[in-house]
């Protein structure tokens, strides 16, 4: 009898255990780190899915904007977190995707420090121009590439950025040499787009959205598969071009740090692909210039594999290094 009672009480123990450490997760906050700083599309999306979390969870989150190194130090913060569901990555393919084929010394492994949630969202690339440019259409640039190499120049929002290494795609694809300008951001490469002193710009849809709004920015293509939402009217890439290969995902997802639980990524991209799905997300979408690509983990996997071939192969081709 009394060994019937010590097992009694322990049973009871680790269901009290059980129920404690059970309500201690749900009231721990989930964090989302973003590698951006405040403001900008990709920091609207992170708050977006962290306000919509906190209703379907029942549970604080907490949105950690850790700008900086192209994201890397973003990434490097979730590899280095506990696996316990409690952390995500607003992930985009500068760190993932880009950053091993730049930096030998990346203090984590893109393959092996993550494991895919979800995909949310793609913010395409377009190549645009002044209102007033006498380019007309994509080929008229083309034209005057080859007619002269190296002298037609165009605007990326950094160094080894995607805008940069996109120029650079359109350029290997089409065998030209376009001359690359990069700044600091969209704003200043945009002010110089608008004031002369560079021709074409090659940035996201949601930088450029409101310049076309106003009149003053045309685009001449979107490098994407289908006509966006916004530029309906505005052929792709490879429509414009006549090439292949030019469709550009810049995609958004959510990664969590390996090992963690996959009971809990599957939880968490049931909720976060609900979330995508949801009207007023996909309206929110397409005030920021993204487009929504509500997929799970196998869809998030394929496009930072294709993604990651795609821009190792830029890279090396073009001899582009860290400055």
């Amino acid at each position: 009898m009394p060994s019937f009672r010590r097992r009694f009480r322990s049973l009871l123990l680790s269901a009290a255990f059980a129920s404690a450490a059970a309500v201690a997760q749900a009231q721990t906050p989930l964090r989302i780190v973003v590698p951006f700083a405040p403001g900008g599309a990709q920091d609207v999306i992170g708050r977006w899915f962290g306000t919509k979390l906190t209703a379907r969870l029942g549970v604080p989150v907490i949105i950690d904007n850790r700008a900086g190194a192209g994201g890397v130090l973003a990434a490097d913060a979730v590899a280095k977190a506990p696996p316990d569901g409690q952390t995500l990555l607003l992930a985009t393919g500068g760190a993932i995707s880009i950053a091993p084929h730049l930096n030998p010394k990346l203090p984590y492994d893109p393959k092996r420090d993550f494991i895919a949630v979800a995909m949310v969202a793609d913010t395409p690339m377009t190549i645009a121009v002044r209102a007033d440019s006498p380019y007309k259409g994509l080929a008229d640039v083309l034209r005057e590439a080859k007619a002269k190499p190296g002298a037609l120049a165009y605007a990326s929002t950094g160094h080894a950025t995607v805008s940069h290494l996109t120029g650079a795609l359109l350029a290997q694809t089409a065998g030209v040499n376009l001359l690359h300008v990069p700044y600091k951001g969209a704003a200043p490469a945009m002010s110089d787009l608008l004031g002369g002193q560079v021709p074409l710009i090659v940035t996201s849809a949601a930088s450029v959205d409101a310049m076309v709004e106003s009149g003053k920015v045309r685009v001449l293509a979107t490098f994407s598969k289908a006509h966006l939402p916004n530029l309906m009217t505005t052929p792709t890439v490879s429509e414009a071009s006549g090439l292949s290969g030019l469709d550009v995902p810049v995609w958004v997802g959510f990664l969590a740090p390996a090992r963690t639980p996959v009971d809990r990524v599957e939880k968490l991209a049931a909720e976060i692909i609900a979330i995508c799905q949801m009207p007023d997300t996909q309206e929110r979408f397409r005030g920021l210039g993204a487009a929504p690509a509500c997929a799970g983990r196998a869809a998030l996997e394929k496009t930072i594999t294709e993604d990651t071939e795609r821009w190792g192969q830029v890279v090396r081709q073009g001899g582009i290094k860290l400055e």
